[in-house]
């Protein structure tokens, strides 16, 4: 039987990555994003190079409760069983002490970190295939496992999903769905260029010296979480770049 993940904000960085690397797998694809047009392209590419799968796209801001649940609720009766679910969506906004940050940046921290993962897991879970092996992955950070300077309303966020991970573990348990936190530290893809709101040279400045992970790391790791046998489930999994021992400790060169 060929399964289903649906991943959200699929377009860039790990939710891409994912698309990428399960679309090679044999996974159907079922992706979301708010660029639909980075999800066209992506869907042409690996449909010219993986034919046999099935993918389906549309464009959703999972801030936007209404919009989720009239998305999901209208997706084709073939895609509405779906085996694992990929609470990708999320970003920064801002690095400032709490005293100067900027209101709308935690709005938008907010309603996409904690927020749209819930409306979307609540709009989701009762499509889930649970006889087939149903699975939750939720997309943590080092951040949701410790505060760092200037970090505030973002590490707060991410306490929040490691909250709520485990309180989906313990109310869908009677339910068989797996439930997992992916929690990786500093990963290069377009987060920081976001929490700089596009200031290139600020966010390339992150990752000067070091070796981060990238996409494709995190994307790997997801898949050996999801391969595990029905028996095992792994809760919490925090993965890091060698060069990084904490949230502000980094060995740069």
């Amino acid at each position: 039987m060929t399964k289903t993940v649906f991943i959200t904000g699929a377009s860039s960085g790990i939710g891409q990555a994912c698309a990428e690397l399960l679309a090679k797998e044999g996974y159907n694809l079922l992706l979301c994003a708010r660029r639909l047009n980075r999800l066209e392209k992506l869907k042409d590419t690996l449909l010219a190079t993986y034919p046999t799968i099935q993918i389906h796209i549309f464009e959703l801001d999972v801030r936007d409760a209404e919009q989720v649940a009239n998305q999901i609720d209208g997706l084709p009766p073939e895609w509405k069983k779906i085996n694992i679910l990929i609470n990708n969506a999320g970003l920064s906004q801002g690095l400032d002490p709490i005293q100067d940050g900027d209101i709308g940046d935690w709005d938008r921290m907010i309603d996409t970190n904690i927020k749209g993962l819930l409306y979307v897991s609540k709009a989701v879970i009762p499509l889930m295939d649970t006889e087939n092996g149903a699975h939750i992955v939720n997309l943590g950070s080092i951040a949701g496992k410790e505060v760092y300077p200037n970090g505030n309303v973002y590490c707060a966020t991410k306490h929040a999903v490691d909250a709520l991970t485990k309180a989906m573990r313990i109310d869908l348990l009677t339910q068989g769905i797996k439930v997992t936190s992916i929690d990786p530290g500093m990963v290069e893809t377009e987060f920081s260029e976001v929490r700089f709101h596009g200031d290139r040279e600020k966010a390339k400045n992150v990752y000067s010296g070091v070796q981060p992970l990238t996409g494709k790391d995190v994307a790997e790791t997801i898949l050996f979480v999801i391969t595990r046998p029905a028996h095992v489930n792994i809760n919490d999994l925090l993965i890091m770049p060698t060069a990084q021992a904490t949230g502000t400790i980094v060995n740069r060169k």
